[in-house]
């Protein structure tokens, strides 16, 4: 199936693009689709795995990281939108930081990324921000207030946290700390993109170039396809290019589950 369509991924922290949505991606732009990707801060709170060389800063080589898996999942473009990592205490946040963001502001930034690209669709976060980080829940809510605004189809990335439990060990038990507690029920998830080992290679190959926080228990390939070889989504609103691609014989790899859509509003800029 041939797509033209402008998708705009929106995400928190580098390498979250790949750990979350890398197979969507990498799927959307095999299948011709414009895939742009947002990511929100520049991740310097989090702790590197590697020494970095003398002079390099944790968030220079996040970026560098960041550009080089763009460019593996297919990314036709993308726009950092610069805000500092709000690390993982409660708050209060510093200023700069996503967390202490009005979430208009940050909406109005990606709203005009959206009207440039004419955009179709905008990916973010389920209501927890997947599992809870406050940078995350700012993405959902800029992603959830964009997309009503300006009447796009939305998918919530999430996962199945019944899944994960039942699987090999995952990232996010690492960032959680605890218990899995994360995503959302199954009963919930409208779309579940299944992995081709062309689309698992190339989100091994992106998760792997994130080494300074991807280390290599992540990427064991005895059990990366059953921890990584599912992403599973929410929709929002009317159904879109993902939703498009679940009914082709041609990519059956992506499952649909039957839902009702959501009546879809007309487009519009965000307010204040």
């Amino acid at each position: 199936m041939s797509c033209r369509q402008t998708v705009i991924v929106l995400h928190t922290h580098p390498d979250d693009e790949s750990i979350f949505t890398g197979l969507t991606m990498r799927r959307l732009a095999d299948a011709g689709a414009r895939v742009v990707l947002v990511t929100a801060t520049d991740g310097a709170a989090g702790v590197p795995h590697v020494p970095l060389p003398r002079g390099e800063s944790l968030p220079s080589r996040r970026l560098a990281e960041l550009e080089r898996a763009c460019e593996l999942l297919g990314g036709a473009r993308l726009d950092v939108l610069r805000y500092a990592d709000s690390g993982a205490h409660e708050g209060p946040y510093s200023a700069g930081t996503l967390g202490a963001a009005p979430v208009a502001e940050v909406a109005r930034r990606v709203a005009r990324i959206v009207e440039r690209e004419g955009a179709d669709a905008l990916v973010h976060y389920d209501p927890r921000g997947i599992y809870g980080h406050v940078d995350h829940v700012q993405v959902h809510r800029v992603g959830a207030h964009v997309t009503r605004a300006l009447g796009l189809t939305g998918y919530q990335a999430t996962v199945d946290a019944a899944a994960l439990r039942a699987g090999p060990r995952h990232v996010l038990q690492r960032a959680t700390g605890g218990p899995l507690d994360v995503g959302v029920p199954a009963s919930l998830i409208s779309l579940i993109v299944r992995a081709r080992e062309c689309e698992l290679l190339a989100k091994m190959a992106a998760m792997a170039t994130h080494a300074s926080q991807v280390g290599a228990a992540e990427l064991d390939p005895a059990c990366f396809a059953a921890a990584y070889g599912r992403e599973w989504f929410v929709r929002e609103g009317a159904p879109g290019v993902l939703d498009a691609l679940c009914g082709t014989a041609k990519l059956p790899a992506v499952e649909a589950v039957a839902r009702e859509p959501e009546a879809r509003p007309g487009r519009r800029r965000p307010g204040p």
